[in-house]
């Protein structure tokens, strides 16, 4: 089901979190914006892009878009979704399902307005989109998969991680129950009970709930908004869309995976076949080597939806609303939705045939 990109926009409460200390002043929950270095909390002078956080990456070499080797430390273990699993993904169908690339941080300006000015601390975030493959691996462990509580918490914000009190609502009680959940769609669902060809599809059928649990049990944990807003524009050359940095980047189905452009079917009326191997599209990889910024799949974030403060430091919207945000668009959209700066929300217990998750990781 296509996403509106038309969505209400709803206000926000706003906090300030002390760097190094976890301290929070001002009202609550809403937009949590991380003090930078100094202690002091870096605006950008005269609207320009602030400089970043400490703790960044160095790119890597040609621009990150390698197979990983510039991954260090426990972003570069075996996350529990990848033991023992077949190496499928990527254009050769023999890259690591679970490769996670560096992005390293910066200034840029979301939504490429310059109304807009922030900058991100470097994180990792996975080549590929969550495959059918990896979140066997899950259910083959569930229940026990089940997060604990604080597990996905993003390392700047306190009460970002998993909430028992999330379990009981909206997780199911059993593996048997779970296969069940995320079947939404008996022509367009990826998930199949028992392992065949689409290992390395893109899971669908995520609602935002099983999308967190996921990633927080495969050593991960949801993208903010304004990280994943970040990668997809290639964070200062604010890209249209993530496979390049000129205003004029041509769109069609040899970059991404979207309105149905692999076979003869009616715009928006995708049929199975549409829905391809993740990173089946190299050209559209993004700056840091991310497969799928765009198209594929819509990724959950960990944010609310909500009204843009105008300048932050690693800033996420914990307060909660009628919707989490949702990115890149899918393959049953058409172009417009599939730009760096396109944003919509969903339900987070909505569960489509066209959503799914890209986890991140700490470094």
């Amino acid at each position: 089901m296509a996403k509106s990109k038309h969505a209400a926009w709803i206000g926000a409460a706003w906090a300030v979190m002390t760097g190094g200390c976890g301290t929070l002043v001002g009202l609550g929950d809403g937009y949590y914006l991380q003090e930078g270095a100094g202690g002091g909390r870096q605006e950008a002078a005269g609207g320009g892009i602030p400089e970043g956080t400490g703790g960044r990456m160095q790119e890597g070499t040609g621009g990150g878009t390698g197979p990983g080797e510039d991954c260090m430390g426990e972003a570069c273990s075996t996350p529990p979704s990848c033991v023992g699993l077949d190496e499928t993904c990527g254009p050769t169908g023999k890259e690591s399902c679970c490769a996670s690339m560096p992005v390293a941080g910066g200034g840029f300006y979301r939504d490429n307005s310059e109304l807009y000015p922030a900058s991100v601390s470097g994180f990792a975030l996975d080549r590929f989109e969550v495959t059918v493959g990896r979140f066997r691996k899950f259910v083959e462990a569930y229940p026990e998969s089940k997060p604990k509580p604080g597990a996905g918490r993003h390392p700047l914000f306190d009460r970002s991680g998993w909430d028992a009190g999330w379990d009981g609502s909206w997780l199911p009680v059993n593996a048997a129950e779970l296969k069940e959940a995320v079947k939404c769609d008996q022509a367009l669902q990826t998930w199949t009970d028992v392992p065949d060809a689409q290992e390395n599809l893109p899971m669908n059928c995520l609602s935002w709930y099983l999308a967190f649990a996921f990633c927080a049990w495969d050593g991960g944990r949801l993208p903010t908004e304004l990280e994943w807003n970040y990668a997809a524009a290639g964070g200062d050359q604010q890209r249209k869309y993530p496979w390049s940095a000129d205003p004029d980047a041509p769109i069609d189905g040899s970059y991404a995976v979207y309105d149905c452009t692999d076979y003869e079917s009616p715009a928006g009326e995708c049929g199975y076949e549409g829905i391809l191997p993740v990173g089946a599209r190299p050209k559209g990889d993004g700056r840091w080597g991310q497969a799928d910024l765009v198209g594929s799949m819509w990724e959950w974030s960990l944010d609310w939806y909500a009204a843009y403060p105008g300048s932050c430091v690693d800033c996420a919207n914990l307060a909660p609303a009628s919707g989490r945000v949702v990115r890149g668009g899918s393959f049953v959209n058409d172009a417009s939705y599939l730009l760096t700066y396109e944003r919509t929300n969903d339900d987070p217990a909505d569960i489509e045939n066209d959503t799914g998750v890209r986890c991140a990781r700490d470094r």
